[in-house]
């Protein structure tokens, strides 16, 4: 047993360096020597766990949707309405572009796929799943025009969100992804909401940056 947790810990050692290298220096550039140096593991131990760079890349690419895929869980059980809970769940991973190495890692490596023959669908298939589930679960609340076609609205929606961070991490570096994603909101709610639903789009599109707080206060009311 304390064989088998020190070689998780060596596992999990050398994919957070991995992701170090990668995010900063992209697949093509990055070396496994970097990535040993910066896990603080031999050679050896890395390759006891990875056989080539391209497992290596894989292997981030896994756990950054292991994190976004368990980041949005946690929201999807809050019990939050559907349109409510699709801005929250852009929120959460728009944070975690900017304060988890692994998932900054792994979205970069997603745009590199193509480098090392590894297509990298999975974890936009999910994404778009769940934001149809969203779009169906906000119509049925009122949330949301019944006009709308869900699967073409979260196709949209998960584009438009790629697009908005990787526009922002190439001019500022991500430093106002969250600005971004929060006008990305504003602009598609007007579109979209349903006749009936009253609140205000900018209220809404603003939970971007004000998370559940706002969401607690008012409960509270």
């Amino acid at each position: 047993m304390v064989l088998q947790d020190r070689a998780k810990a060596t596992r999990e050692a050398i994919v957070a360096g991995a992701a170090v290298v990668f995010e900063e220096h992209g697949y093509g550039n990055a070396s496994l020597t970097q990535v040993s140096e910066a896990a603080r593991v031999t050679k050896g131990a890395l390759y006891f766990h990875f056989q080539s760079k391209e497992d290596l890349a894989k292997a981030v690419i896994e756990e950054q949707h292991r994190i976004v895929m368990a980041h949005s869980e946690a929201i999807l059980g809050g019990n939050q309405p559907g349109l409510t809970t699709m801005i929250l769940m852009c929120r959460a991973f728009g944070l975690q572009l900017i304060h988890e190495p692994v998932v900054k890692a792994g979205i970069r490596l997603t745009f590199e796929a193509a480098t090392f023959g590894q297509p990298v669908r999975g974890p936009y298939e999910d994404w778009i799943a769940a934001m149809e589930r969203l779009t169906t679960q906000g119509k049925n609340e009122r949330q949301i025009r019944s006009s709308i076609d869900p699967a073409a609205l979260a196709r949209y929606i998960v584009a438009s969100f790629t697009g908005v961070q990787m526009v922002s991490d190439v001019l500022t570096g991500r430093t106002d992804v969250m600005q971004r994603i929060e006008e990305m909101w504003a602009l598609l709610l007007p579109g979209l909401m349903h006749e009936d639903f009253h609140e205000e789009p900018s209220a809404l599109s603003r939970l971007i940056s004000t998370g559940e707080s706002r969401l607690k206060r008012a409960a509270l009311l």
